[in-house]
């Protein structure tokens, strides 16, 4: 039987709280929706009390909760002044029992990505720790933390942001060996008020490195130096690195090449080339890839190991993946679900790989781009020449923010406005035929997600109906 993640008497030591009873737990959830066997519930307060569901936790499988009030919970329980304080003292302990080399992501652009590439290759040569999903905020990173088995040989971490004076105290939390800021982008500017201020806070991660650390920057951004130095400032023996295309960079991007489907990109870290084959289409994918592999001979892995471990990546979800559509009539179209999040940088990035994939036709489906700020009519208005250069045939846009990017198209390609996803969704299954290839993007909160679940269920649907009829005609046959 494996050792215990925590036990009771750990979290006591950690947290200064009081078990009501000994228990050993194997993980930690903070939603009985996904809590497994063996954990730990913790009950945060967000939107709604953790407090509020110990009882289904323990219903779940729970074996412990962490709380700072009695509930009425059917299992033993420990209680601390405050849950998220609890929280991240757990981190501090978790973060001290380990020998873990640990690095952390930051970024507008990419940060998700190059944390799954970097998880991908630190899985397949030792223990390695991740965090699921984005788990990048006030709560995911300590919990992120809290999870990290004390055997752990790597990590990785996400720090992400939403106001001004959040990432410092979350690298401080992580204080990682190695820090990396993947690129700078209009995001967030309603709270930081221009793109050189995002650069500042971004460039927090790294306050809490550890002596001797490494900054790792992107080459190629405008704000390289503005990120190296206050790397230096923030670890006066730390040691810059940076990657990109750019010939100064460590870790260089050479060559590209693309079916359309998948990518093979030549890269070249400190003298050395590898080469990585990746299920992603665009230039930016090499960059991410180069970034990835610096990292992964930072923490002593060979680079053709780490090459070799990161082949074969495909972006995560709602990133850039792609898939097949089944239409009416038994034809396909293909799906580029990259609707997670966007700013104008990523943006223009996926239009830009758009391009370059073959289709019969090109088609995108684009919703706003939230928290850019007063910038946020020029910042869509600019996607005209993006959007034209894709040889998109038709554009279908979504919320008020993209009615600047219709005027500036001025009817130059056939455009559909609606003023919510759900809107167009009508209009995109109308459009769609044999050999088209559709790109859904837009900020998160766009709800253009909803618009390529939706199409999924479609395809899932005409899928079943042309599987039945086969099936029907060839029991006639």
């Amino acid at each position: 039987m494996s050792e215990p993640l925590w036990t009771s008497a750990d979290i006591e030591a950690a947290t200064g709280g009081a078990a009501s009873a000994p228990f050993a737990v194997s993980g930690l959830s903070i939603d009985t929706r996904t809590l497994k066997p063996g954990d730990l519930f913790v009950a945060l307060k967000d939107v709604r009390d953790g407090h509020d569901f110990a009882a289904r936790a323990f219903e779940a499988g729970a074996t412990g909760a962490l709380v700072s009030r009695d509930t009425d919970g059917r299992g033993p329980f420990l209680k601390v002044d405050d849950v998220l304080t609890a929280l991240e003292a757990m981190a501090v302990a978790a973060r001290a029992r380990s020998g873990a080399i640990r690095t952390a992501v930051t970024g507008s652009v990419g940060k998700t990505s190059v944390k799954e590439m970097l998880a991908r290759i630190f899985r397949a040569v030792g223990p390695a720790h991740w965090p699921e999903k984005s788990f990048n905020n006030h709560w995911g990173v300590p919990l992120t933390l809290a999870r990290m088995p004390a055997d752990t040989a790597r990590a990785v971490f996400e720090i992400g942001m939403s106001t001004p004076g959040e990432i410092a105290p979350r690298s401080k939390l992580v204080r990682p060996h190695h820090a990396l800021v993947t690129r700078i982008a209009p995001a967030h500017l309603e709270g930081l008020g221009s793109v050189e201020g995002v650069a500042r806070e971004k460039a927090d991660i790294f306050v809490g490195l550890e002596a001797g650390g490494t900054v790792i920057v992107p080459e190629d951004d405008p704000f390289r130096d503005l990120l190296a130095e206050r790397g230096r400032a923030a670890c006066p023996t730390a040691t810059v690195e940076s990657f990109g295309v750019g010939e100064d960079a460590t870790a260089r991007l050479v060559e590209a090449t693309s079916d359309g489907v998948a990518s093979r990109f030549v890269v070249n870290v400190a003298g050395q080339r590898a080469v990585v084959a990746l299920n992603a289409v665009g230039e930016h994918w090499g960059v991410n890839a180069a970034a990835a592999l610096l990292v992964a001979t930072l923490t002593g892995i060979t680079l053709v190991d780490a090459a070799e471990a990161l082949s074969g990546f495909a972006p995560p979800p709602g990133r850039g993946t792609s898939e097949t559509l089944y239409l009416p009539g038994g034809g396909t179209a293909t799906l580029v679900d990259d609707a997670y999040n966007a700013n104008p940088e990523s943006m223009r990035a996926a239009l830009a790989a758009l391009a370059t994939r073959p289709a019969e036709r090109r088609l995108v489906a684009l919703g706003e781009m939230l928290e850019i700020g007063a910038g946020s009519e020029a910042a869509h208005a600019g996607l005209a020449d993006p959007v034209l250069a894709s040889e998109a045939k038709i554009a279908f846009l979504s919320g008020g923010g993209m009615q600047a990017l219709e005027s500036a198209l001025g009817g130059r390609i056939e455009t559909h406005f609606g003023a919510g996803s759900d809107s167009l969704l009508d209009k995109v299954k109308k459009a769609l035929t044999n050999g088209d290839i559709l790109l859904i993007k837009g900020s998160n909160a766009s709800g253009m997600g909803r618009l390529a679940d939706a199409l999924r269920e479609w395809s899932a649907v005409e899928s079943a109906l042309e599987t039945g009829a086969r099936t029907e005609r060839d029991g006639r046959g």
